[in-house]
């Protein structure tokens, strides 16, 4: 939930890919689908609170979760609801616009949501006051680093990291994606992409969302603690289900 890049891909699908950095014991170990609404839904659940910080379902809809807005915040427990479970509960409704409108984000902890459906992207920040929406280009390149664990200057950097790999892979491949987010950067412990904080807050998984937009998504998802990878793939369906129940 600390890493995530987005590259759109010439057949209109895109690729999503996130590094998870967070305390060891918060790794997820395997993939769930579950049915959310009218769609299936899959992620990997964090183990202590029950969310994710990434899901994606068979409408083609993803959601990416970083902790922080736009800098870092101080903690102000107990919170209403945690953020990873905020991410499945975005699934309930119909749309994505419809969530940023209707949800209750009152009492959440600061955060950064990247959402797409159809031929949407958005970029949605809550600052403890205020939510921040933001609609993006899909057909743009884009990175995020989270705001609680990189300060200004480490996230520019890492967008310089990103800059300089893209002039050497101006269309990256989801797997030239995958190994930017593993290999990609400089080595360095506490701010590299794959990073580890002397075991206190490391980077635990490797987690890619690859869609073609028209027939199957699929999802990838490399657990760094143990090495082993899990995916999943679902079928895409072919128009949008309309979700008429709403989450407060």
């Amino acid at each position: 939930m600390c890493t995530v890049t987005w590259i759109p891909q010439p057949d209109g699908g895109f690729v999503l890919t996130s590094n998870r950095d967070e305390a060891p014991r918060r790794a997820a170990v395997e993939l769930t689908i579950q049915v959310i609404g009218p769609c299936r839904c899959c992620f990997p659940r964090d183990p202590v609170a029950g969310g994710t910080w990434i899901a994606a379902d068979d409408s083609g809809r993803v959601a990416c979760l970083l902790n922080g807005a736009f800098d870092k915040h101080v903690r102000r427990p107990p919170y209403r609801r945690s953020r990873g479970l905020m991410v499945l509960d975005s699934f309930y409704f119909a749309r994505a616009t419809d969530f940023f409108a209707q949800y209750a984000f009152d009492g959440m902890e600061p955060f950064t949501m990247i959402m797409a459906e159809q031929v949407e992207l958005w970029e949605v920040r809550w600052d403890e006051q205020q939510l921040h929406c933001r609609q993006l280009d899909p057909q743009g390149q884009y990175i995020w680093s989270s705001a609680t664990l990189y300060d200004a200057y480490w996230r520019a950097q890492r967008q310089q990291w990103f800059a300089r790999w893209l002039t050497r892979h101006p269309q990256p491949t989801p797997s030239e994606a995958w190994d930017f987010h593993l290999y990609g950067g400089e080595v360095d412990a506490w701010n590299g992409f794959v990073m580890n904080r002397k075991d206190v807050v490391r980077t635990v998984s490797i987690t890619q969302v690859v869609t073609n937009c028209s027939e199957a998504l699929l999802m990838r998802h490399l657990d760094l603690l143990h090495d082993h990878i899990w995916q999943a793939k679902l079928n895409l369906q072919r128009q949008m289900p309309l979700n008429t129940f709403q989450l407060s």
